[in-house]
């Protein structure tokens, strides 16, 4: 990708600094831009037009991207990638895509058993798939349709969010934990169902005003989730569980949030077997608007002061079997995941178990004391 073309912020770890550094990407090359003035992302996104700040910002050339990217996937390496947001709450829509509210009700009637998922598929699928195309959520025709099914006995709190008026929103990981690109993503051990979710990932400041888009890999626990919907927090909010990045592109004259709506985000996960699979998510079919999403999450209701990244959603279910037929796709240790989009580049993670990962230790305490050290706040 040419990231010459659009405005791209990130952040980097640097071993000298012991710390995050907040970075921009500028004719091909990585630019250190953190100052007390703005040292992080959060005070980035505050600034009413970063584009202006970017092009009168000088910063200290490092790298090249690609020697980054190269780095990233290094252990101790210099520099390496980290999810390109900070002090910001990580927040996920659920549910957003009508081919995966039909996956949700399927994985909620199999009850976590991929193994009856396909029969329940080919028996309910159609059923729901087709009736719910085209519908606005909330409107009188989803109600009309919402009566339908309970008589049909096939209602389920998937399809709730998915056609009623109030949409899913829900914490995906704590502020600081998410990994970014080379780094591992984690699955629970007690997981035996899993799979990626390509996602576009919103950056929304304090005061609600989106101001740029990336990628992200919301990773889920199927069979966790299947069991019980209360089981959300555990099926989804794990060590390195969620991965975001590589940059968060800036909305600006060259890339808007109507070009994010129309994007197509592609898949592709390379088991160490030689197992291929290959996927894709269409904005452009996504039920919910994305700004009524981020309306829903942030307003007098519920305040983000440090503003939020906002996971819109997936329409990526994976049905594929991958060893035992009619089980379906679950991953496996090792299993390399790309996530990618032309105007946003590529996300490129490795999949462990989230005992395995590095742990989780540079929280808020650590940041804040880090940018002090250095004379930042």
């Amino acid at each position: 990708m040419d990231y010459s073309k659009g405005c791209f912020i990130g952040r980097i770890w640097d071993n000298l600094k012991n710390g995050p550094c907040l970075i921009r990407i500028k004719d091909g090359n990585v630019y250190d831009i953190t100052s007390k003035e703005i040292p992080t992302v959060r005070d980035l996104l505050e600034l009413e037009n970063i584009k202006q700040y970017l092009n009168n910002v000088q910063g200290i050339k490092l790298i090249s991207v690609e020697e980054l990217f190269e780095l990233s996937f290094k252990k101790n390496s210099e520099y390496h990638l980290l999810a390109p947001c900070d002090f910001q709450a990580i927040k996920a829509c659920g549910v957003t895509f009508a081919k995966s509210m039909v996956e949700r009700v399927i994985e909620e009637r199999a009850a976590g058993d991929p193994k009856k998922a396909e029969s329940l598929r080919n028996h309910i699928g159609g059923l729901i798939g087709d009736s719910l195309q085209n519908i606005i959520p909330g409107s009188e025709k989803a109600i009309e349709v919402k009566n339908a099914l309970i008589k049909e006995g096939l209602w389920s709190q998937y399809l709730e969010v998915g056609i009623g008026k109030d949409a899913e929103v829900f914490t995906k990981a704590q502020t600081l934990s998410s990994v970014g690109f080379g780094s591992e993503v984690g699955l629970n051990p007690i997981s035996n169902w899993n799979n990626p979710e390509p996602e576009i990932v919103l950056a929304v400041n304090s005061k609600g005003i989106i101001k740029g888009a990336t990628l992200g890999n919301d990773v889920n626990l199927r069979d966790v989730e299947g069991r019980s919907a209360l089981l959300l927090g555990k099926a989804k909010d794990n060590n390195a569980s969620c991965s975001i990045g590589p940059f968060i592109r800036i909305f600006d004259d060259t890339y808007s949030l109507d070009d994010m709506k129309s994007a197509h985000i592609t898949l592709k996960v390379e088991g160490q077997e030689g197992y291929i699979l290959n996927g894709s998510s269409s904005m452009s079919e996504i039920s919910r608007d994305p700004e009524d999403l981020v309306n829903q999450t942030i307003g007098r209701h519920h305040q983000y002061p440090d503003g939020f990244m906002l996971f819109l959603g997936t329409l990526f279910a994976p049905t594929e079997d991958r060893d035992v037929v009619g089980e379906g796709f679950t991953h496996k240790i090792g299993d390399k995941v790309t996530i990618s989009e032309p105007n946003l580049g590529e996300l490129v993670n490795y999949v462990n178990l989230s005992t395995a990962c590095p742990q989780w230790e540079f929280g808020i305490s650590s940041m804040i004391k880090n940018l002090s050290q250095r004379g930042l706040i």
